[in-house]
């Protein structure tokens, strides 16, 4: 099965075009103030306007209110929410979109426990730990820690890059990846040739 690749923390509507010129499936698009990435909902709809059908547009938020999100939904084209903080399931839901769960990997984290309390959502991502930050830390985790009989239902995320990929894939089998930081030549602005190189590893290691 294609690993399916999502281009995160999109802030141009050129990236968002060339990401997915150059075969991205998704693209992110952060809705937390505080990261480097963070765009408004008035930046979000230049950037989605004219894409292409069959490209997921992913909205990433961290703890919001519910108001908040219905308000981003209501002014914008989100196809699929992610959730980066500390969202209970009951969170997640009712929002009128498929979701997924972003779980950092602490120590001892139990993956099977937690698709099980989400199992409403499409998927888990799992990203790198860090204490007091949400995700985009940079850096990977050890991806043995990730049971072979989760891997259809998992986004990996954390530190991936063109020069990683090809392992991070054959090694975990996952249904998608997830890079932001790994294809940047400064926050939030992309690099096409970082790009294309990310999304060829991702190609080789699925041959």
């Amino acid at each position: 099965m294609r690993t399916r690749v999502k281009i995160c923390g999109i802030t141009r509507r050129d990236d968002a075009l060339e990401a997915v010129r150059l075969g991205a499936d998704a693209i992110g698009l952060v809705f937390y103030p505080p990261s480097p990435r963070a765009v408004s909902i008035e930046r979000a709809s230049e950037i989605v306007e004219g894409l292409p059908p069959f490209v997921t547009v992913v909205g990433l938020l961290v703890d919001p209110k519910r108001s908040e999100v219905a308000e981003i939904l209501s002014r914008t084209r989100i196809d699929l929410l992610q959730f980066h903080g500390s969202e209970s399931p009951e969170a997640c839901e009712g929002h009128g979109r498929p979701y997924i769960k972003a779980i950092r990997m602490k120590e001892k984290v139990d993956l099977h426990a937690l698709m099980a309390q989400y199992r409403g959502a499409a998927g888990l991502l799992l990203d790198t730990y860090r204490k007091g930050v949400p995700g985009g830390t940079g850096t990977s985790f050890d991806w043995d820690r990730i049971p072979a009989d989760l891997a259809d239902r998992i986004v990996l995320a954390g530190g991936l890059s063109a020069d990683n990929i090809e392992e991070a894939v054959c090694r975990v089998k996952p249904f998608a990846v997830d890079v932001s930081g790994g294809v940047e030549s400064h926050k939030g602005i992309k690099d096409a040739i970082q790009i294309d190189l990310f999304i060829r590893g991702v190609q080789r290691a699925d041959w």
